[in-house]
């Protein structure tokens, strides 16, 4: 097999975001033919247990990138030899690199370069002259206002590779646990109201409330975290939803949505993940970075939250606004509202306007 290098250095979401392009490097798909790919999925620590649980992927290899991660590692001569040693004695001749619009390639690929990969595709505003042997232009060879998904579909296509026949796209994991142990039998929403940004977070007694109200409708509910967020998940569970505040690694968090009915949740990983699974998604969505790019991709959904707000594609990561009100805005009554249209299985006009599905 051909070794290849497909690189989405990001978190969680971004590199779950990434699954169609894997799939499609590791498919192969070129005219000329020839056997599928073995893929090395290089990532950041963050989005390494999400690399995990993609098809395609042969092996991981998790590196903190200094011009990616944040916050960012110092730029040392070991940690830049480690990788390059690793991409020249694993055979790696050819490295498709992915991007969001606000990264460039070209850093990681001279260090390709100089472990001796052949051919590189990317997308570069900036001229990249024996950097990329394949250069997209953003908002030339393909438009900027795409779903991330298929941004990172379109680089992989540009090297050459196109998904097999009968796959359409979607986001899809693999490789996750049976949880009934942990959520029963019965049907359940997910409440998921952590967020690795604060300007993506509704307001705890917000979720809080949903939870309570959702409850009163006959919903039963199930509350997620990380093992930061168990004071937030046991007050967003209160004394009847079922807590799972730190319970749950990624592997673990995906069973559990597979088998929900819906996840209630932010602009996060989570989302991705929700979507990976099939499950849809009320999203409390903070225009911070624009929905046709980031929202949860592929499945019924509704996006929640002031998309005009002044914070609009500041990229802010703690909120300029006073107050929060892209957010805030939005009253427990409205989620449930949401939820219950993802039920019916009609979402709303507003969504339908802001989101291309596939």
């Amino acid at each position: 097999m051909t070794r290849v290098l497909v690189a989405r250095l990001d978190s969680v979401g971004d590199v779950l975001l990434a699954g169609p392009a894997i799939r499609a490097v590791a498919h192969g798909g070129r005219p000329d033919g020839g056997d599928p790919n073995d893929v090395v999925v290089l990532c950041g620590p963050q989005g390494e247990p999400a690399a995990s649980l993609l098809p395609g992927v042969s092996e991981i290899y998790s590196w903190s990138c200094p011009w990616i991660a944040k916050p960012a590692p110092r730029v040392e001569k070991g940690q830049v030899d480690a990788l390059t040693a690793f991409v020249a004695d694993s055979r790696i001749s050819e490295a498709v690199i992915l991007t969001s619009f606000h990264q460039s390639p070209l850093p990681l690929a001279l260090l390709l370069r100089l472990a001796g990969v052949g051919r590189i595709t990317g997308a570069s505003t900036d001229y990249a002259g024996s950097l990329l042997d394949v250069r997209l232009r953003p908002g030339e060879d393909f438009p900027e206002d795409q779903p991330e998904s298929e941004r990172g579909l379109g680089i992989a296509r540009a090297a050459g590779f196109t998904l097999p026949a009968g796959d359409d796209g979607r986001l899809r994991v693999e490789g996750y646990p049976d949880v009934r142990d942990l959520v029963g039998e019965e049907p359940y929403i997910v409440v998921h109201p952590g967020a690795s940004a604060p300007a993506r977070a509704w307001p705890a007694l917000h979720h809080a409330a949903a939870a309570e109200l959702l409850e009163g409708a006959g919903y039963r509910v199930v509350v997620t975290g990380g093992p930061a967020e168990t004071k937030l998940t046991a007050t967003v569970a209160g004394p009847s939803a079922v807590d799972l505040g730190g319970r749950t690694d990624l592997k673990t968090l995906a069973g559990v949505l597979a088998r929900a009915s819906v996840l209630v949740t932010g602009n996060t990983g989570p989302a991705h993940l929700a979507a990976a699974l099939g499950t849809p998604v009320a999203c409390l969505f903070s225009p911070v970075v624009p929905a046709i790019r980031w929202a949860p991709y592929g499945v019924p959904l509704e996006i929640l939250g002031d998309q005009d707000a002044p914070c609009k594609l500041s990229r802010a990561t703690e909120c300029p606004v006073p107050g929060h009100p892209c957010l805030a805005s939005v009253a427990p009554e409205q989620l449930v509202e949401a939820v219950e249209r993802l039920l019916g299985g009609v979402s709303s006009l507003s969504t339908r306007r802001r989101v291309r599905h596939p």
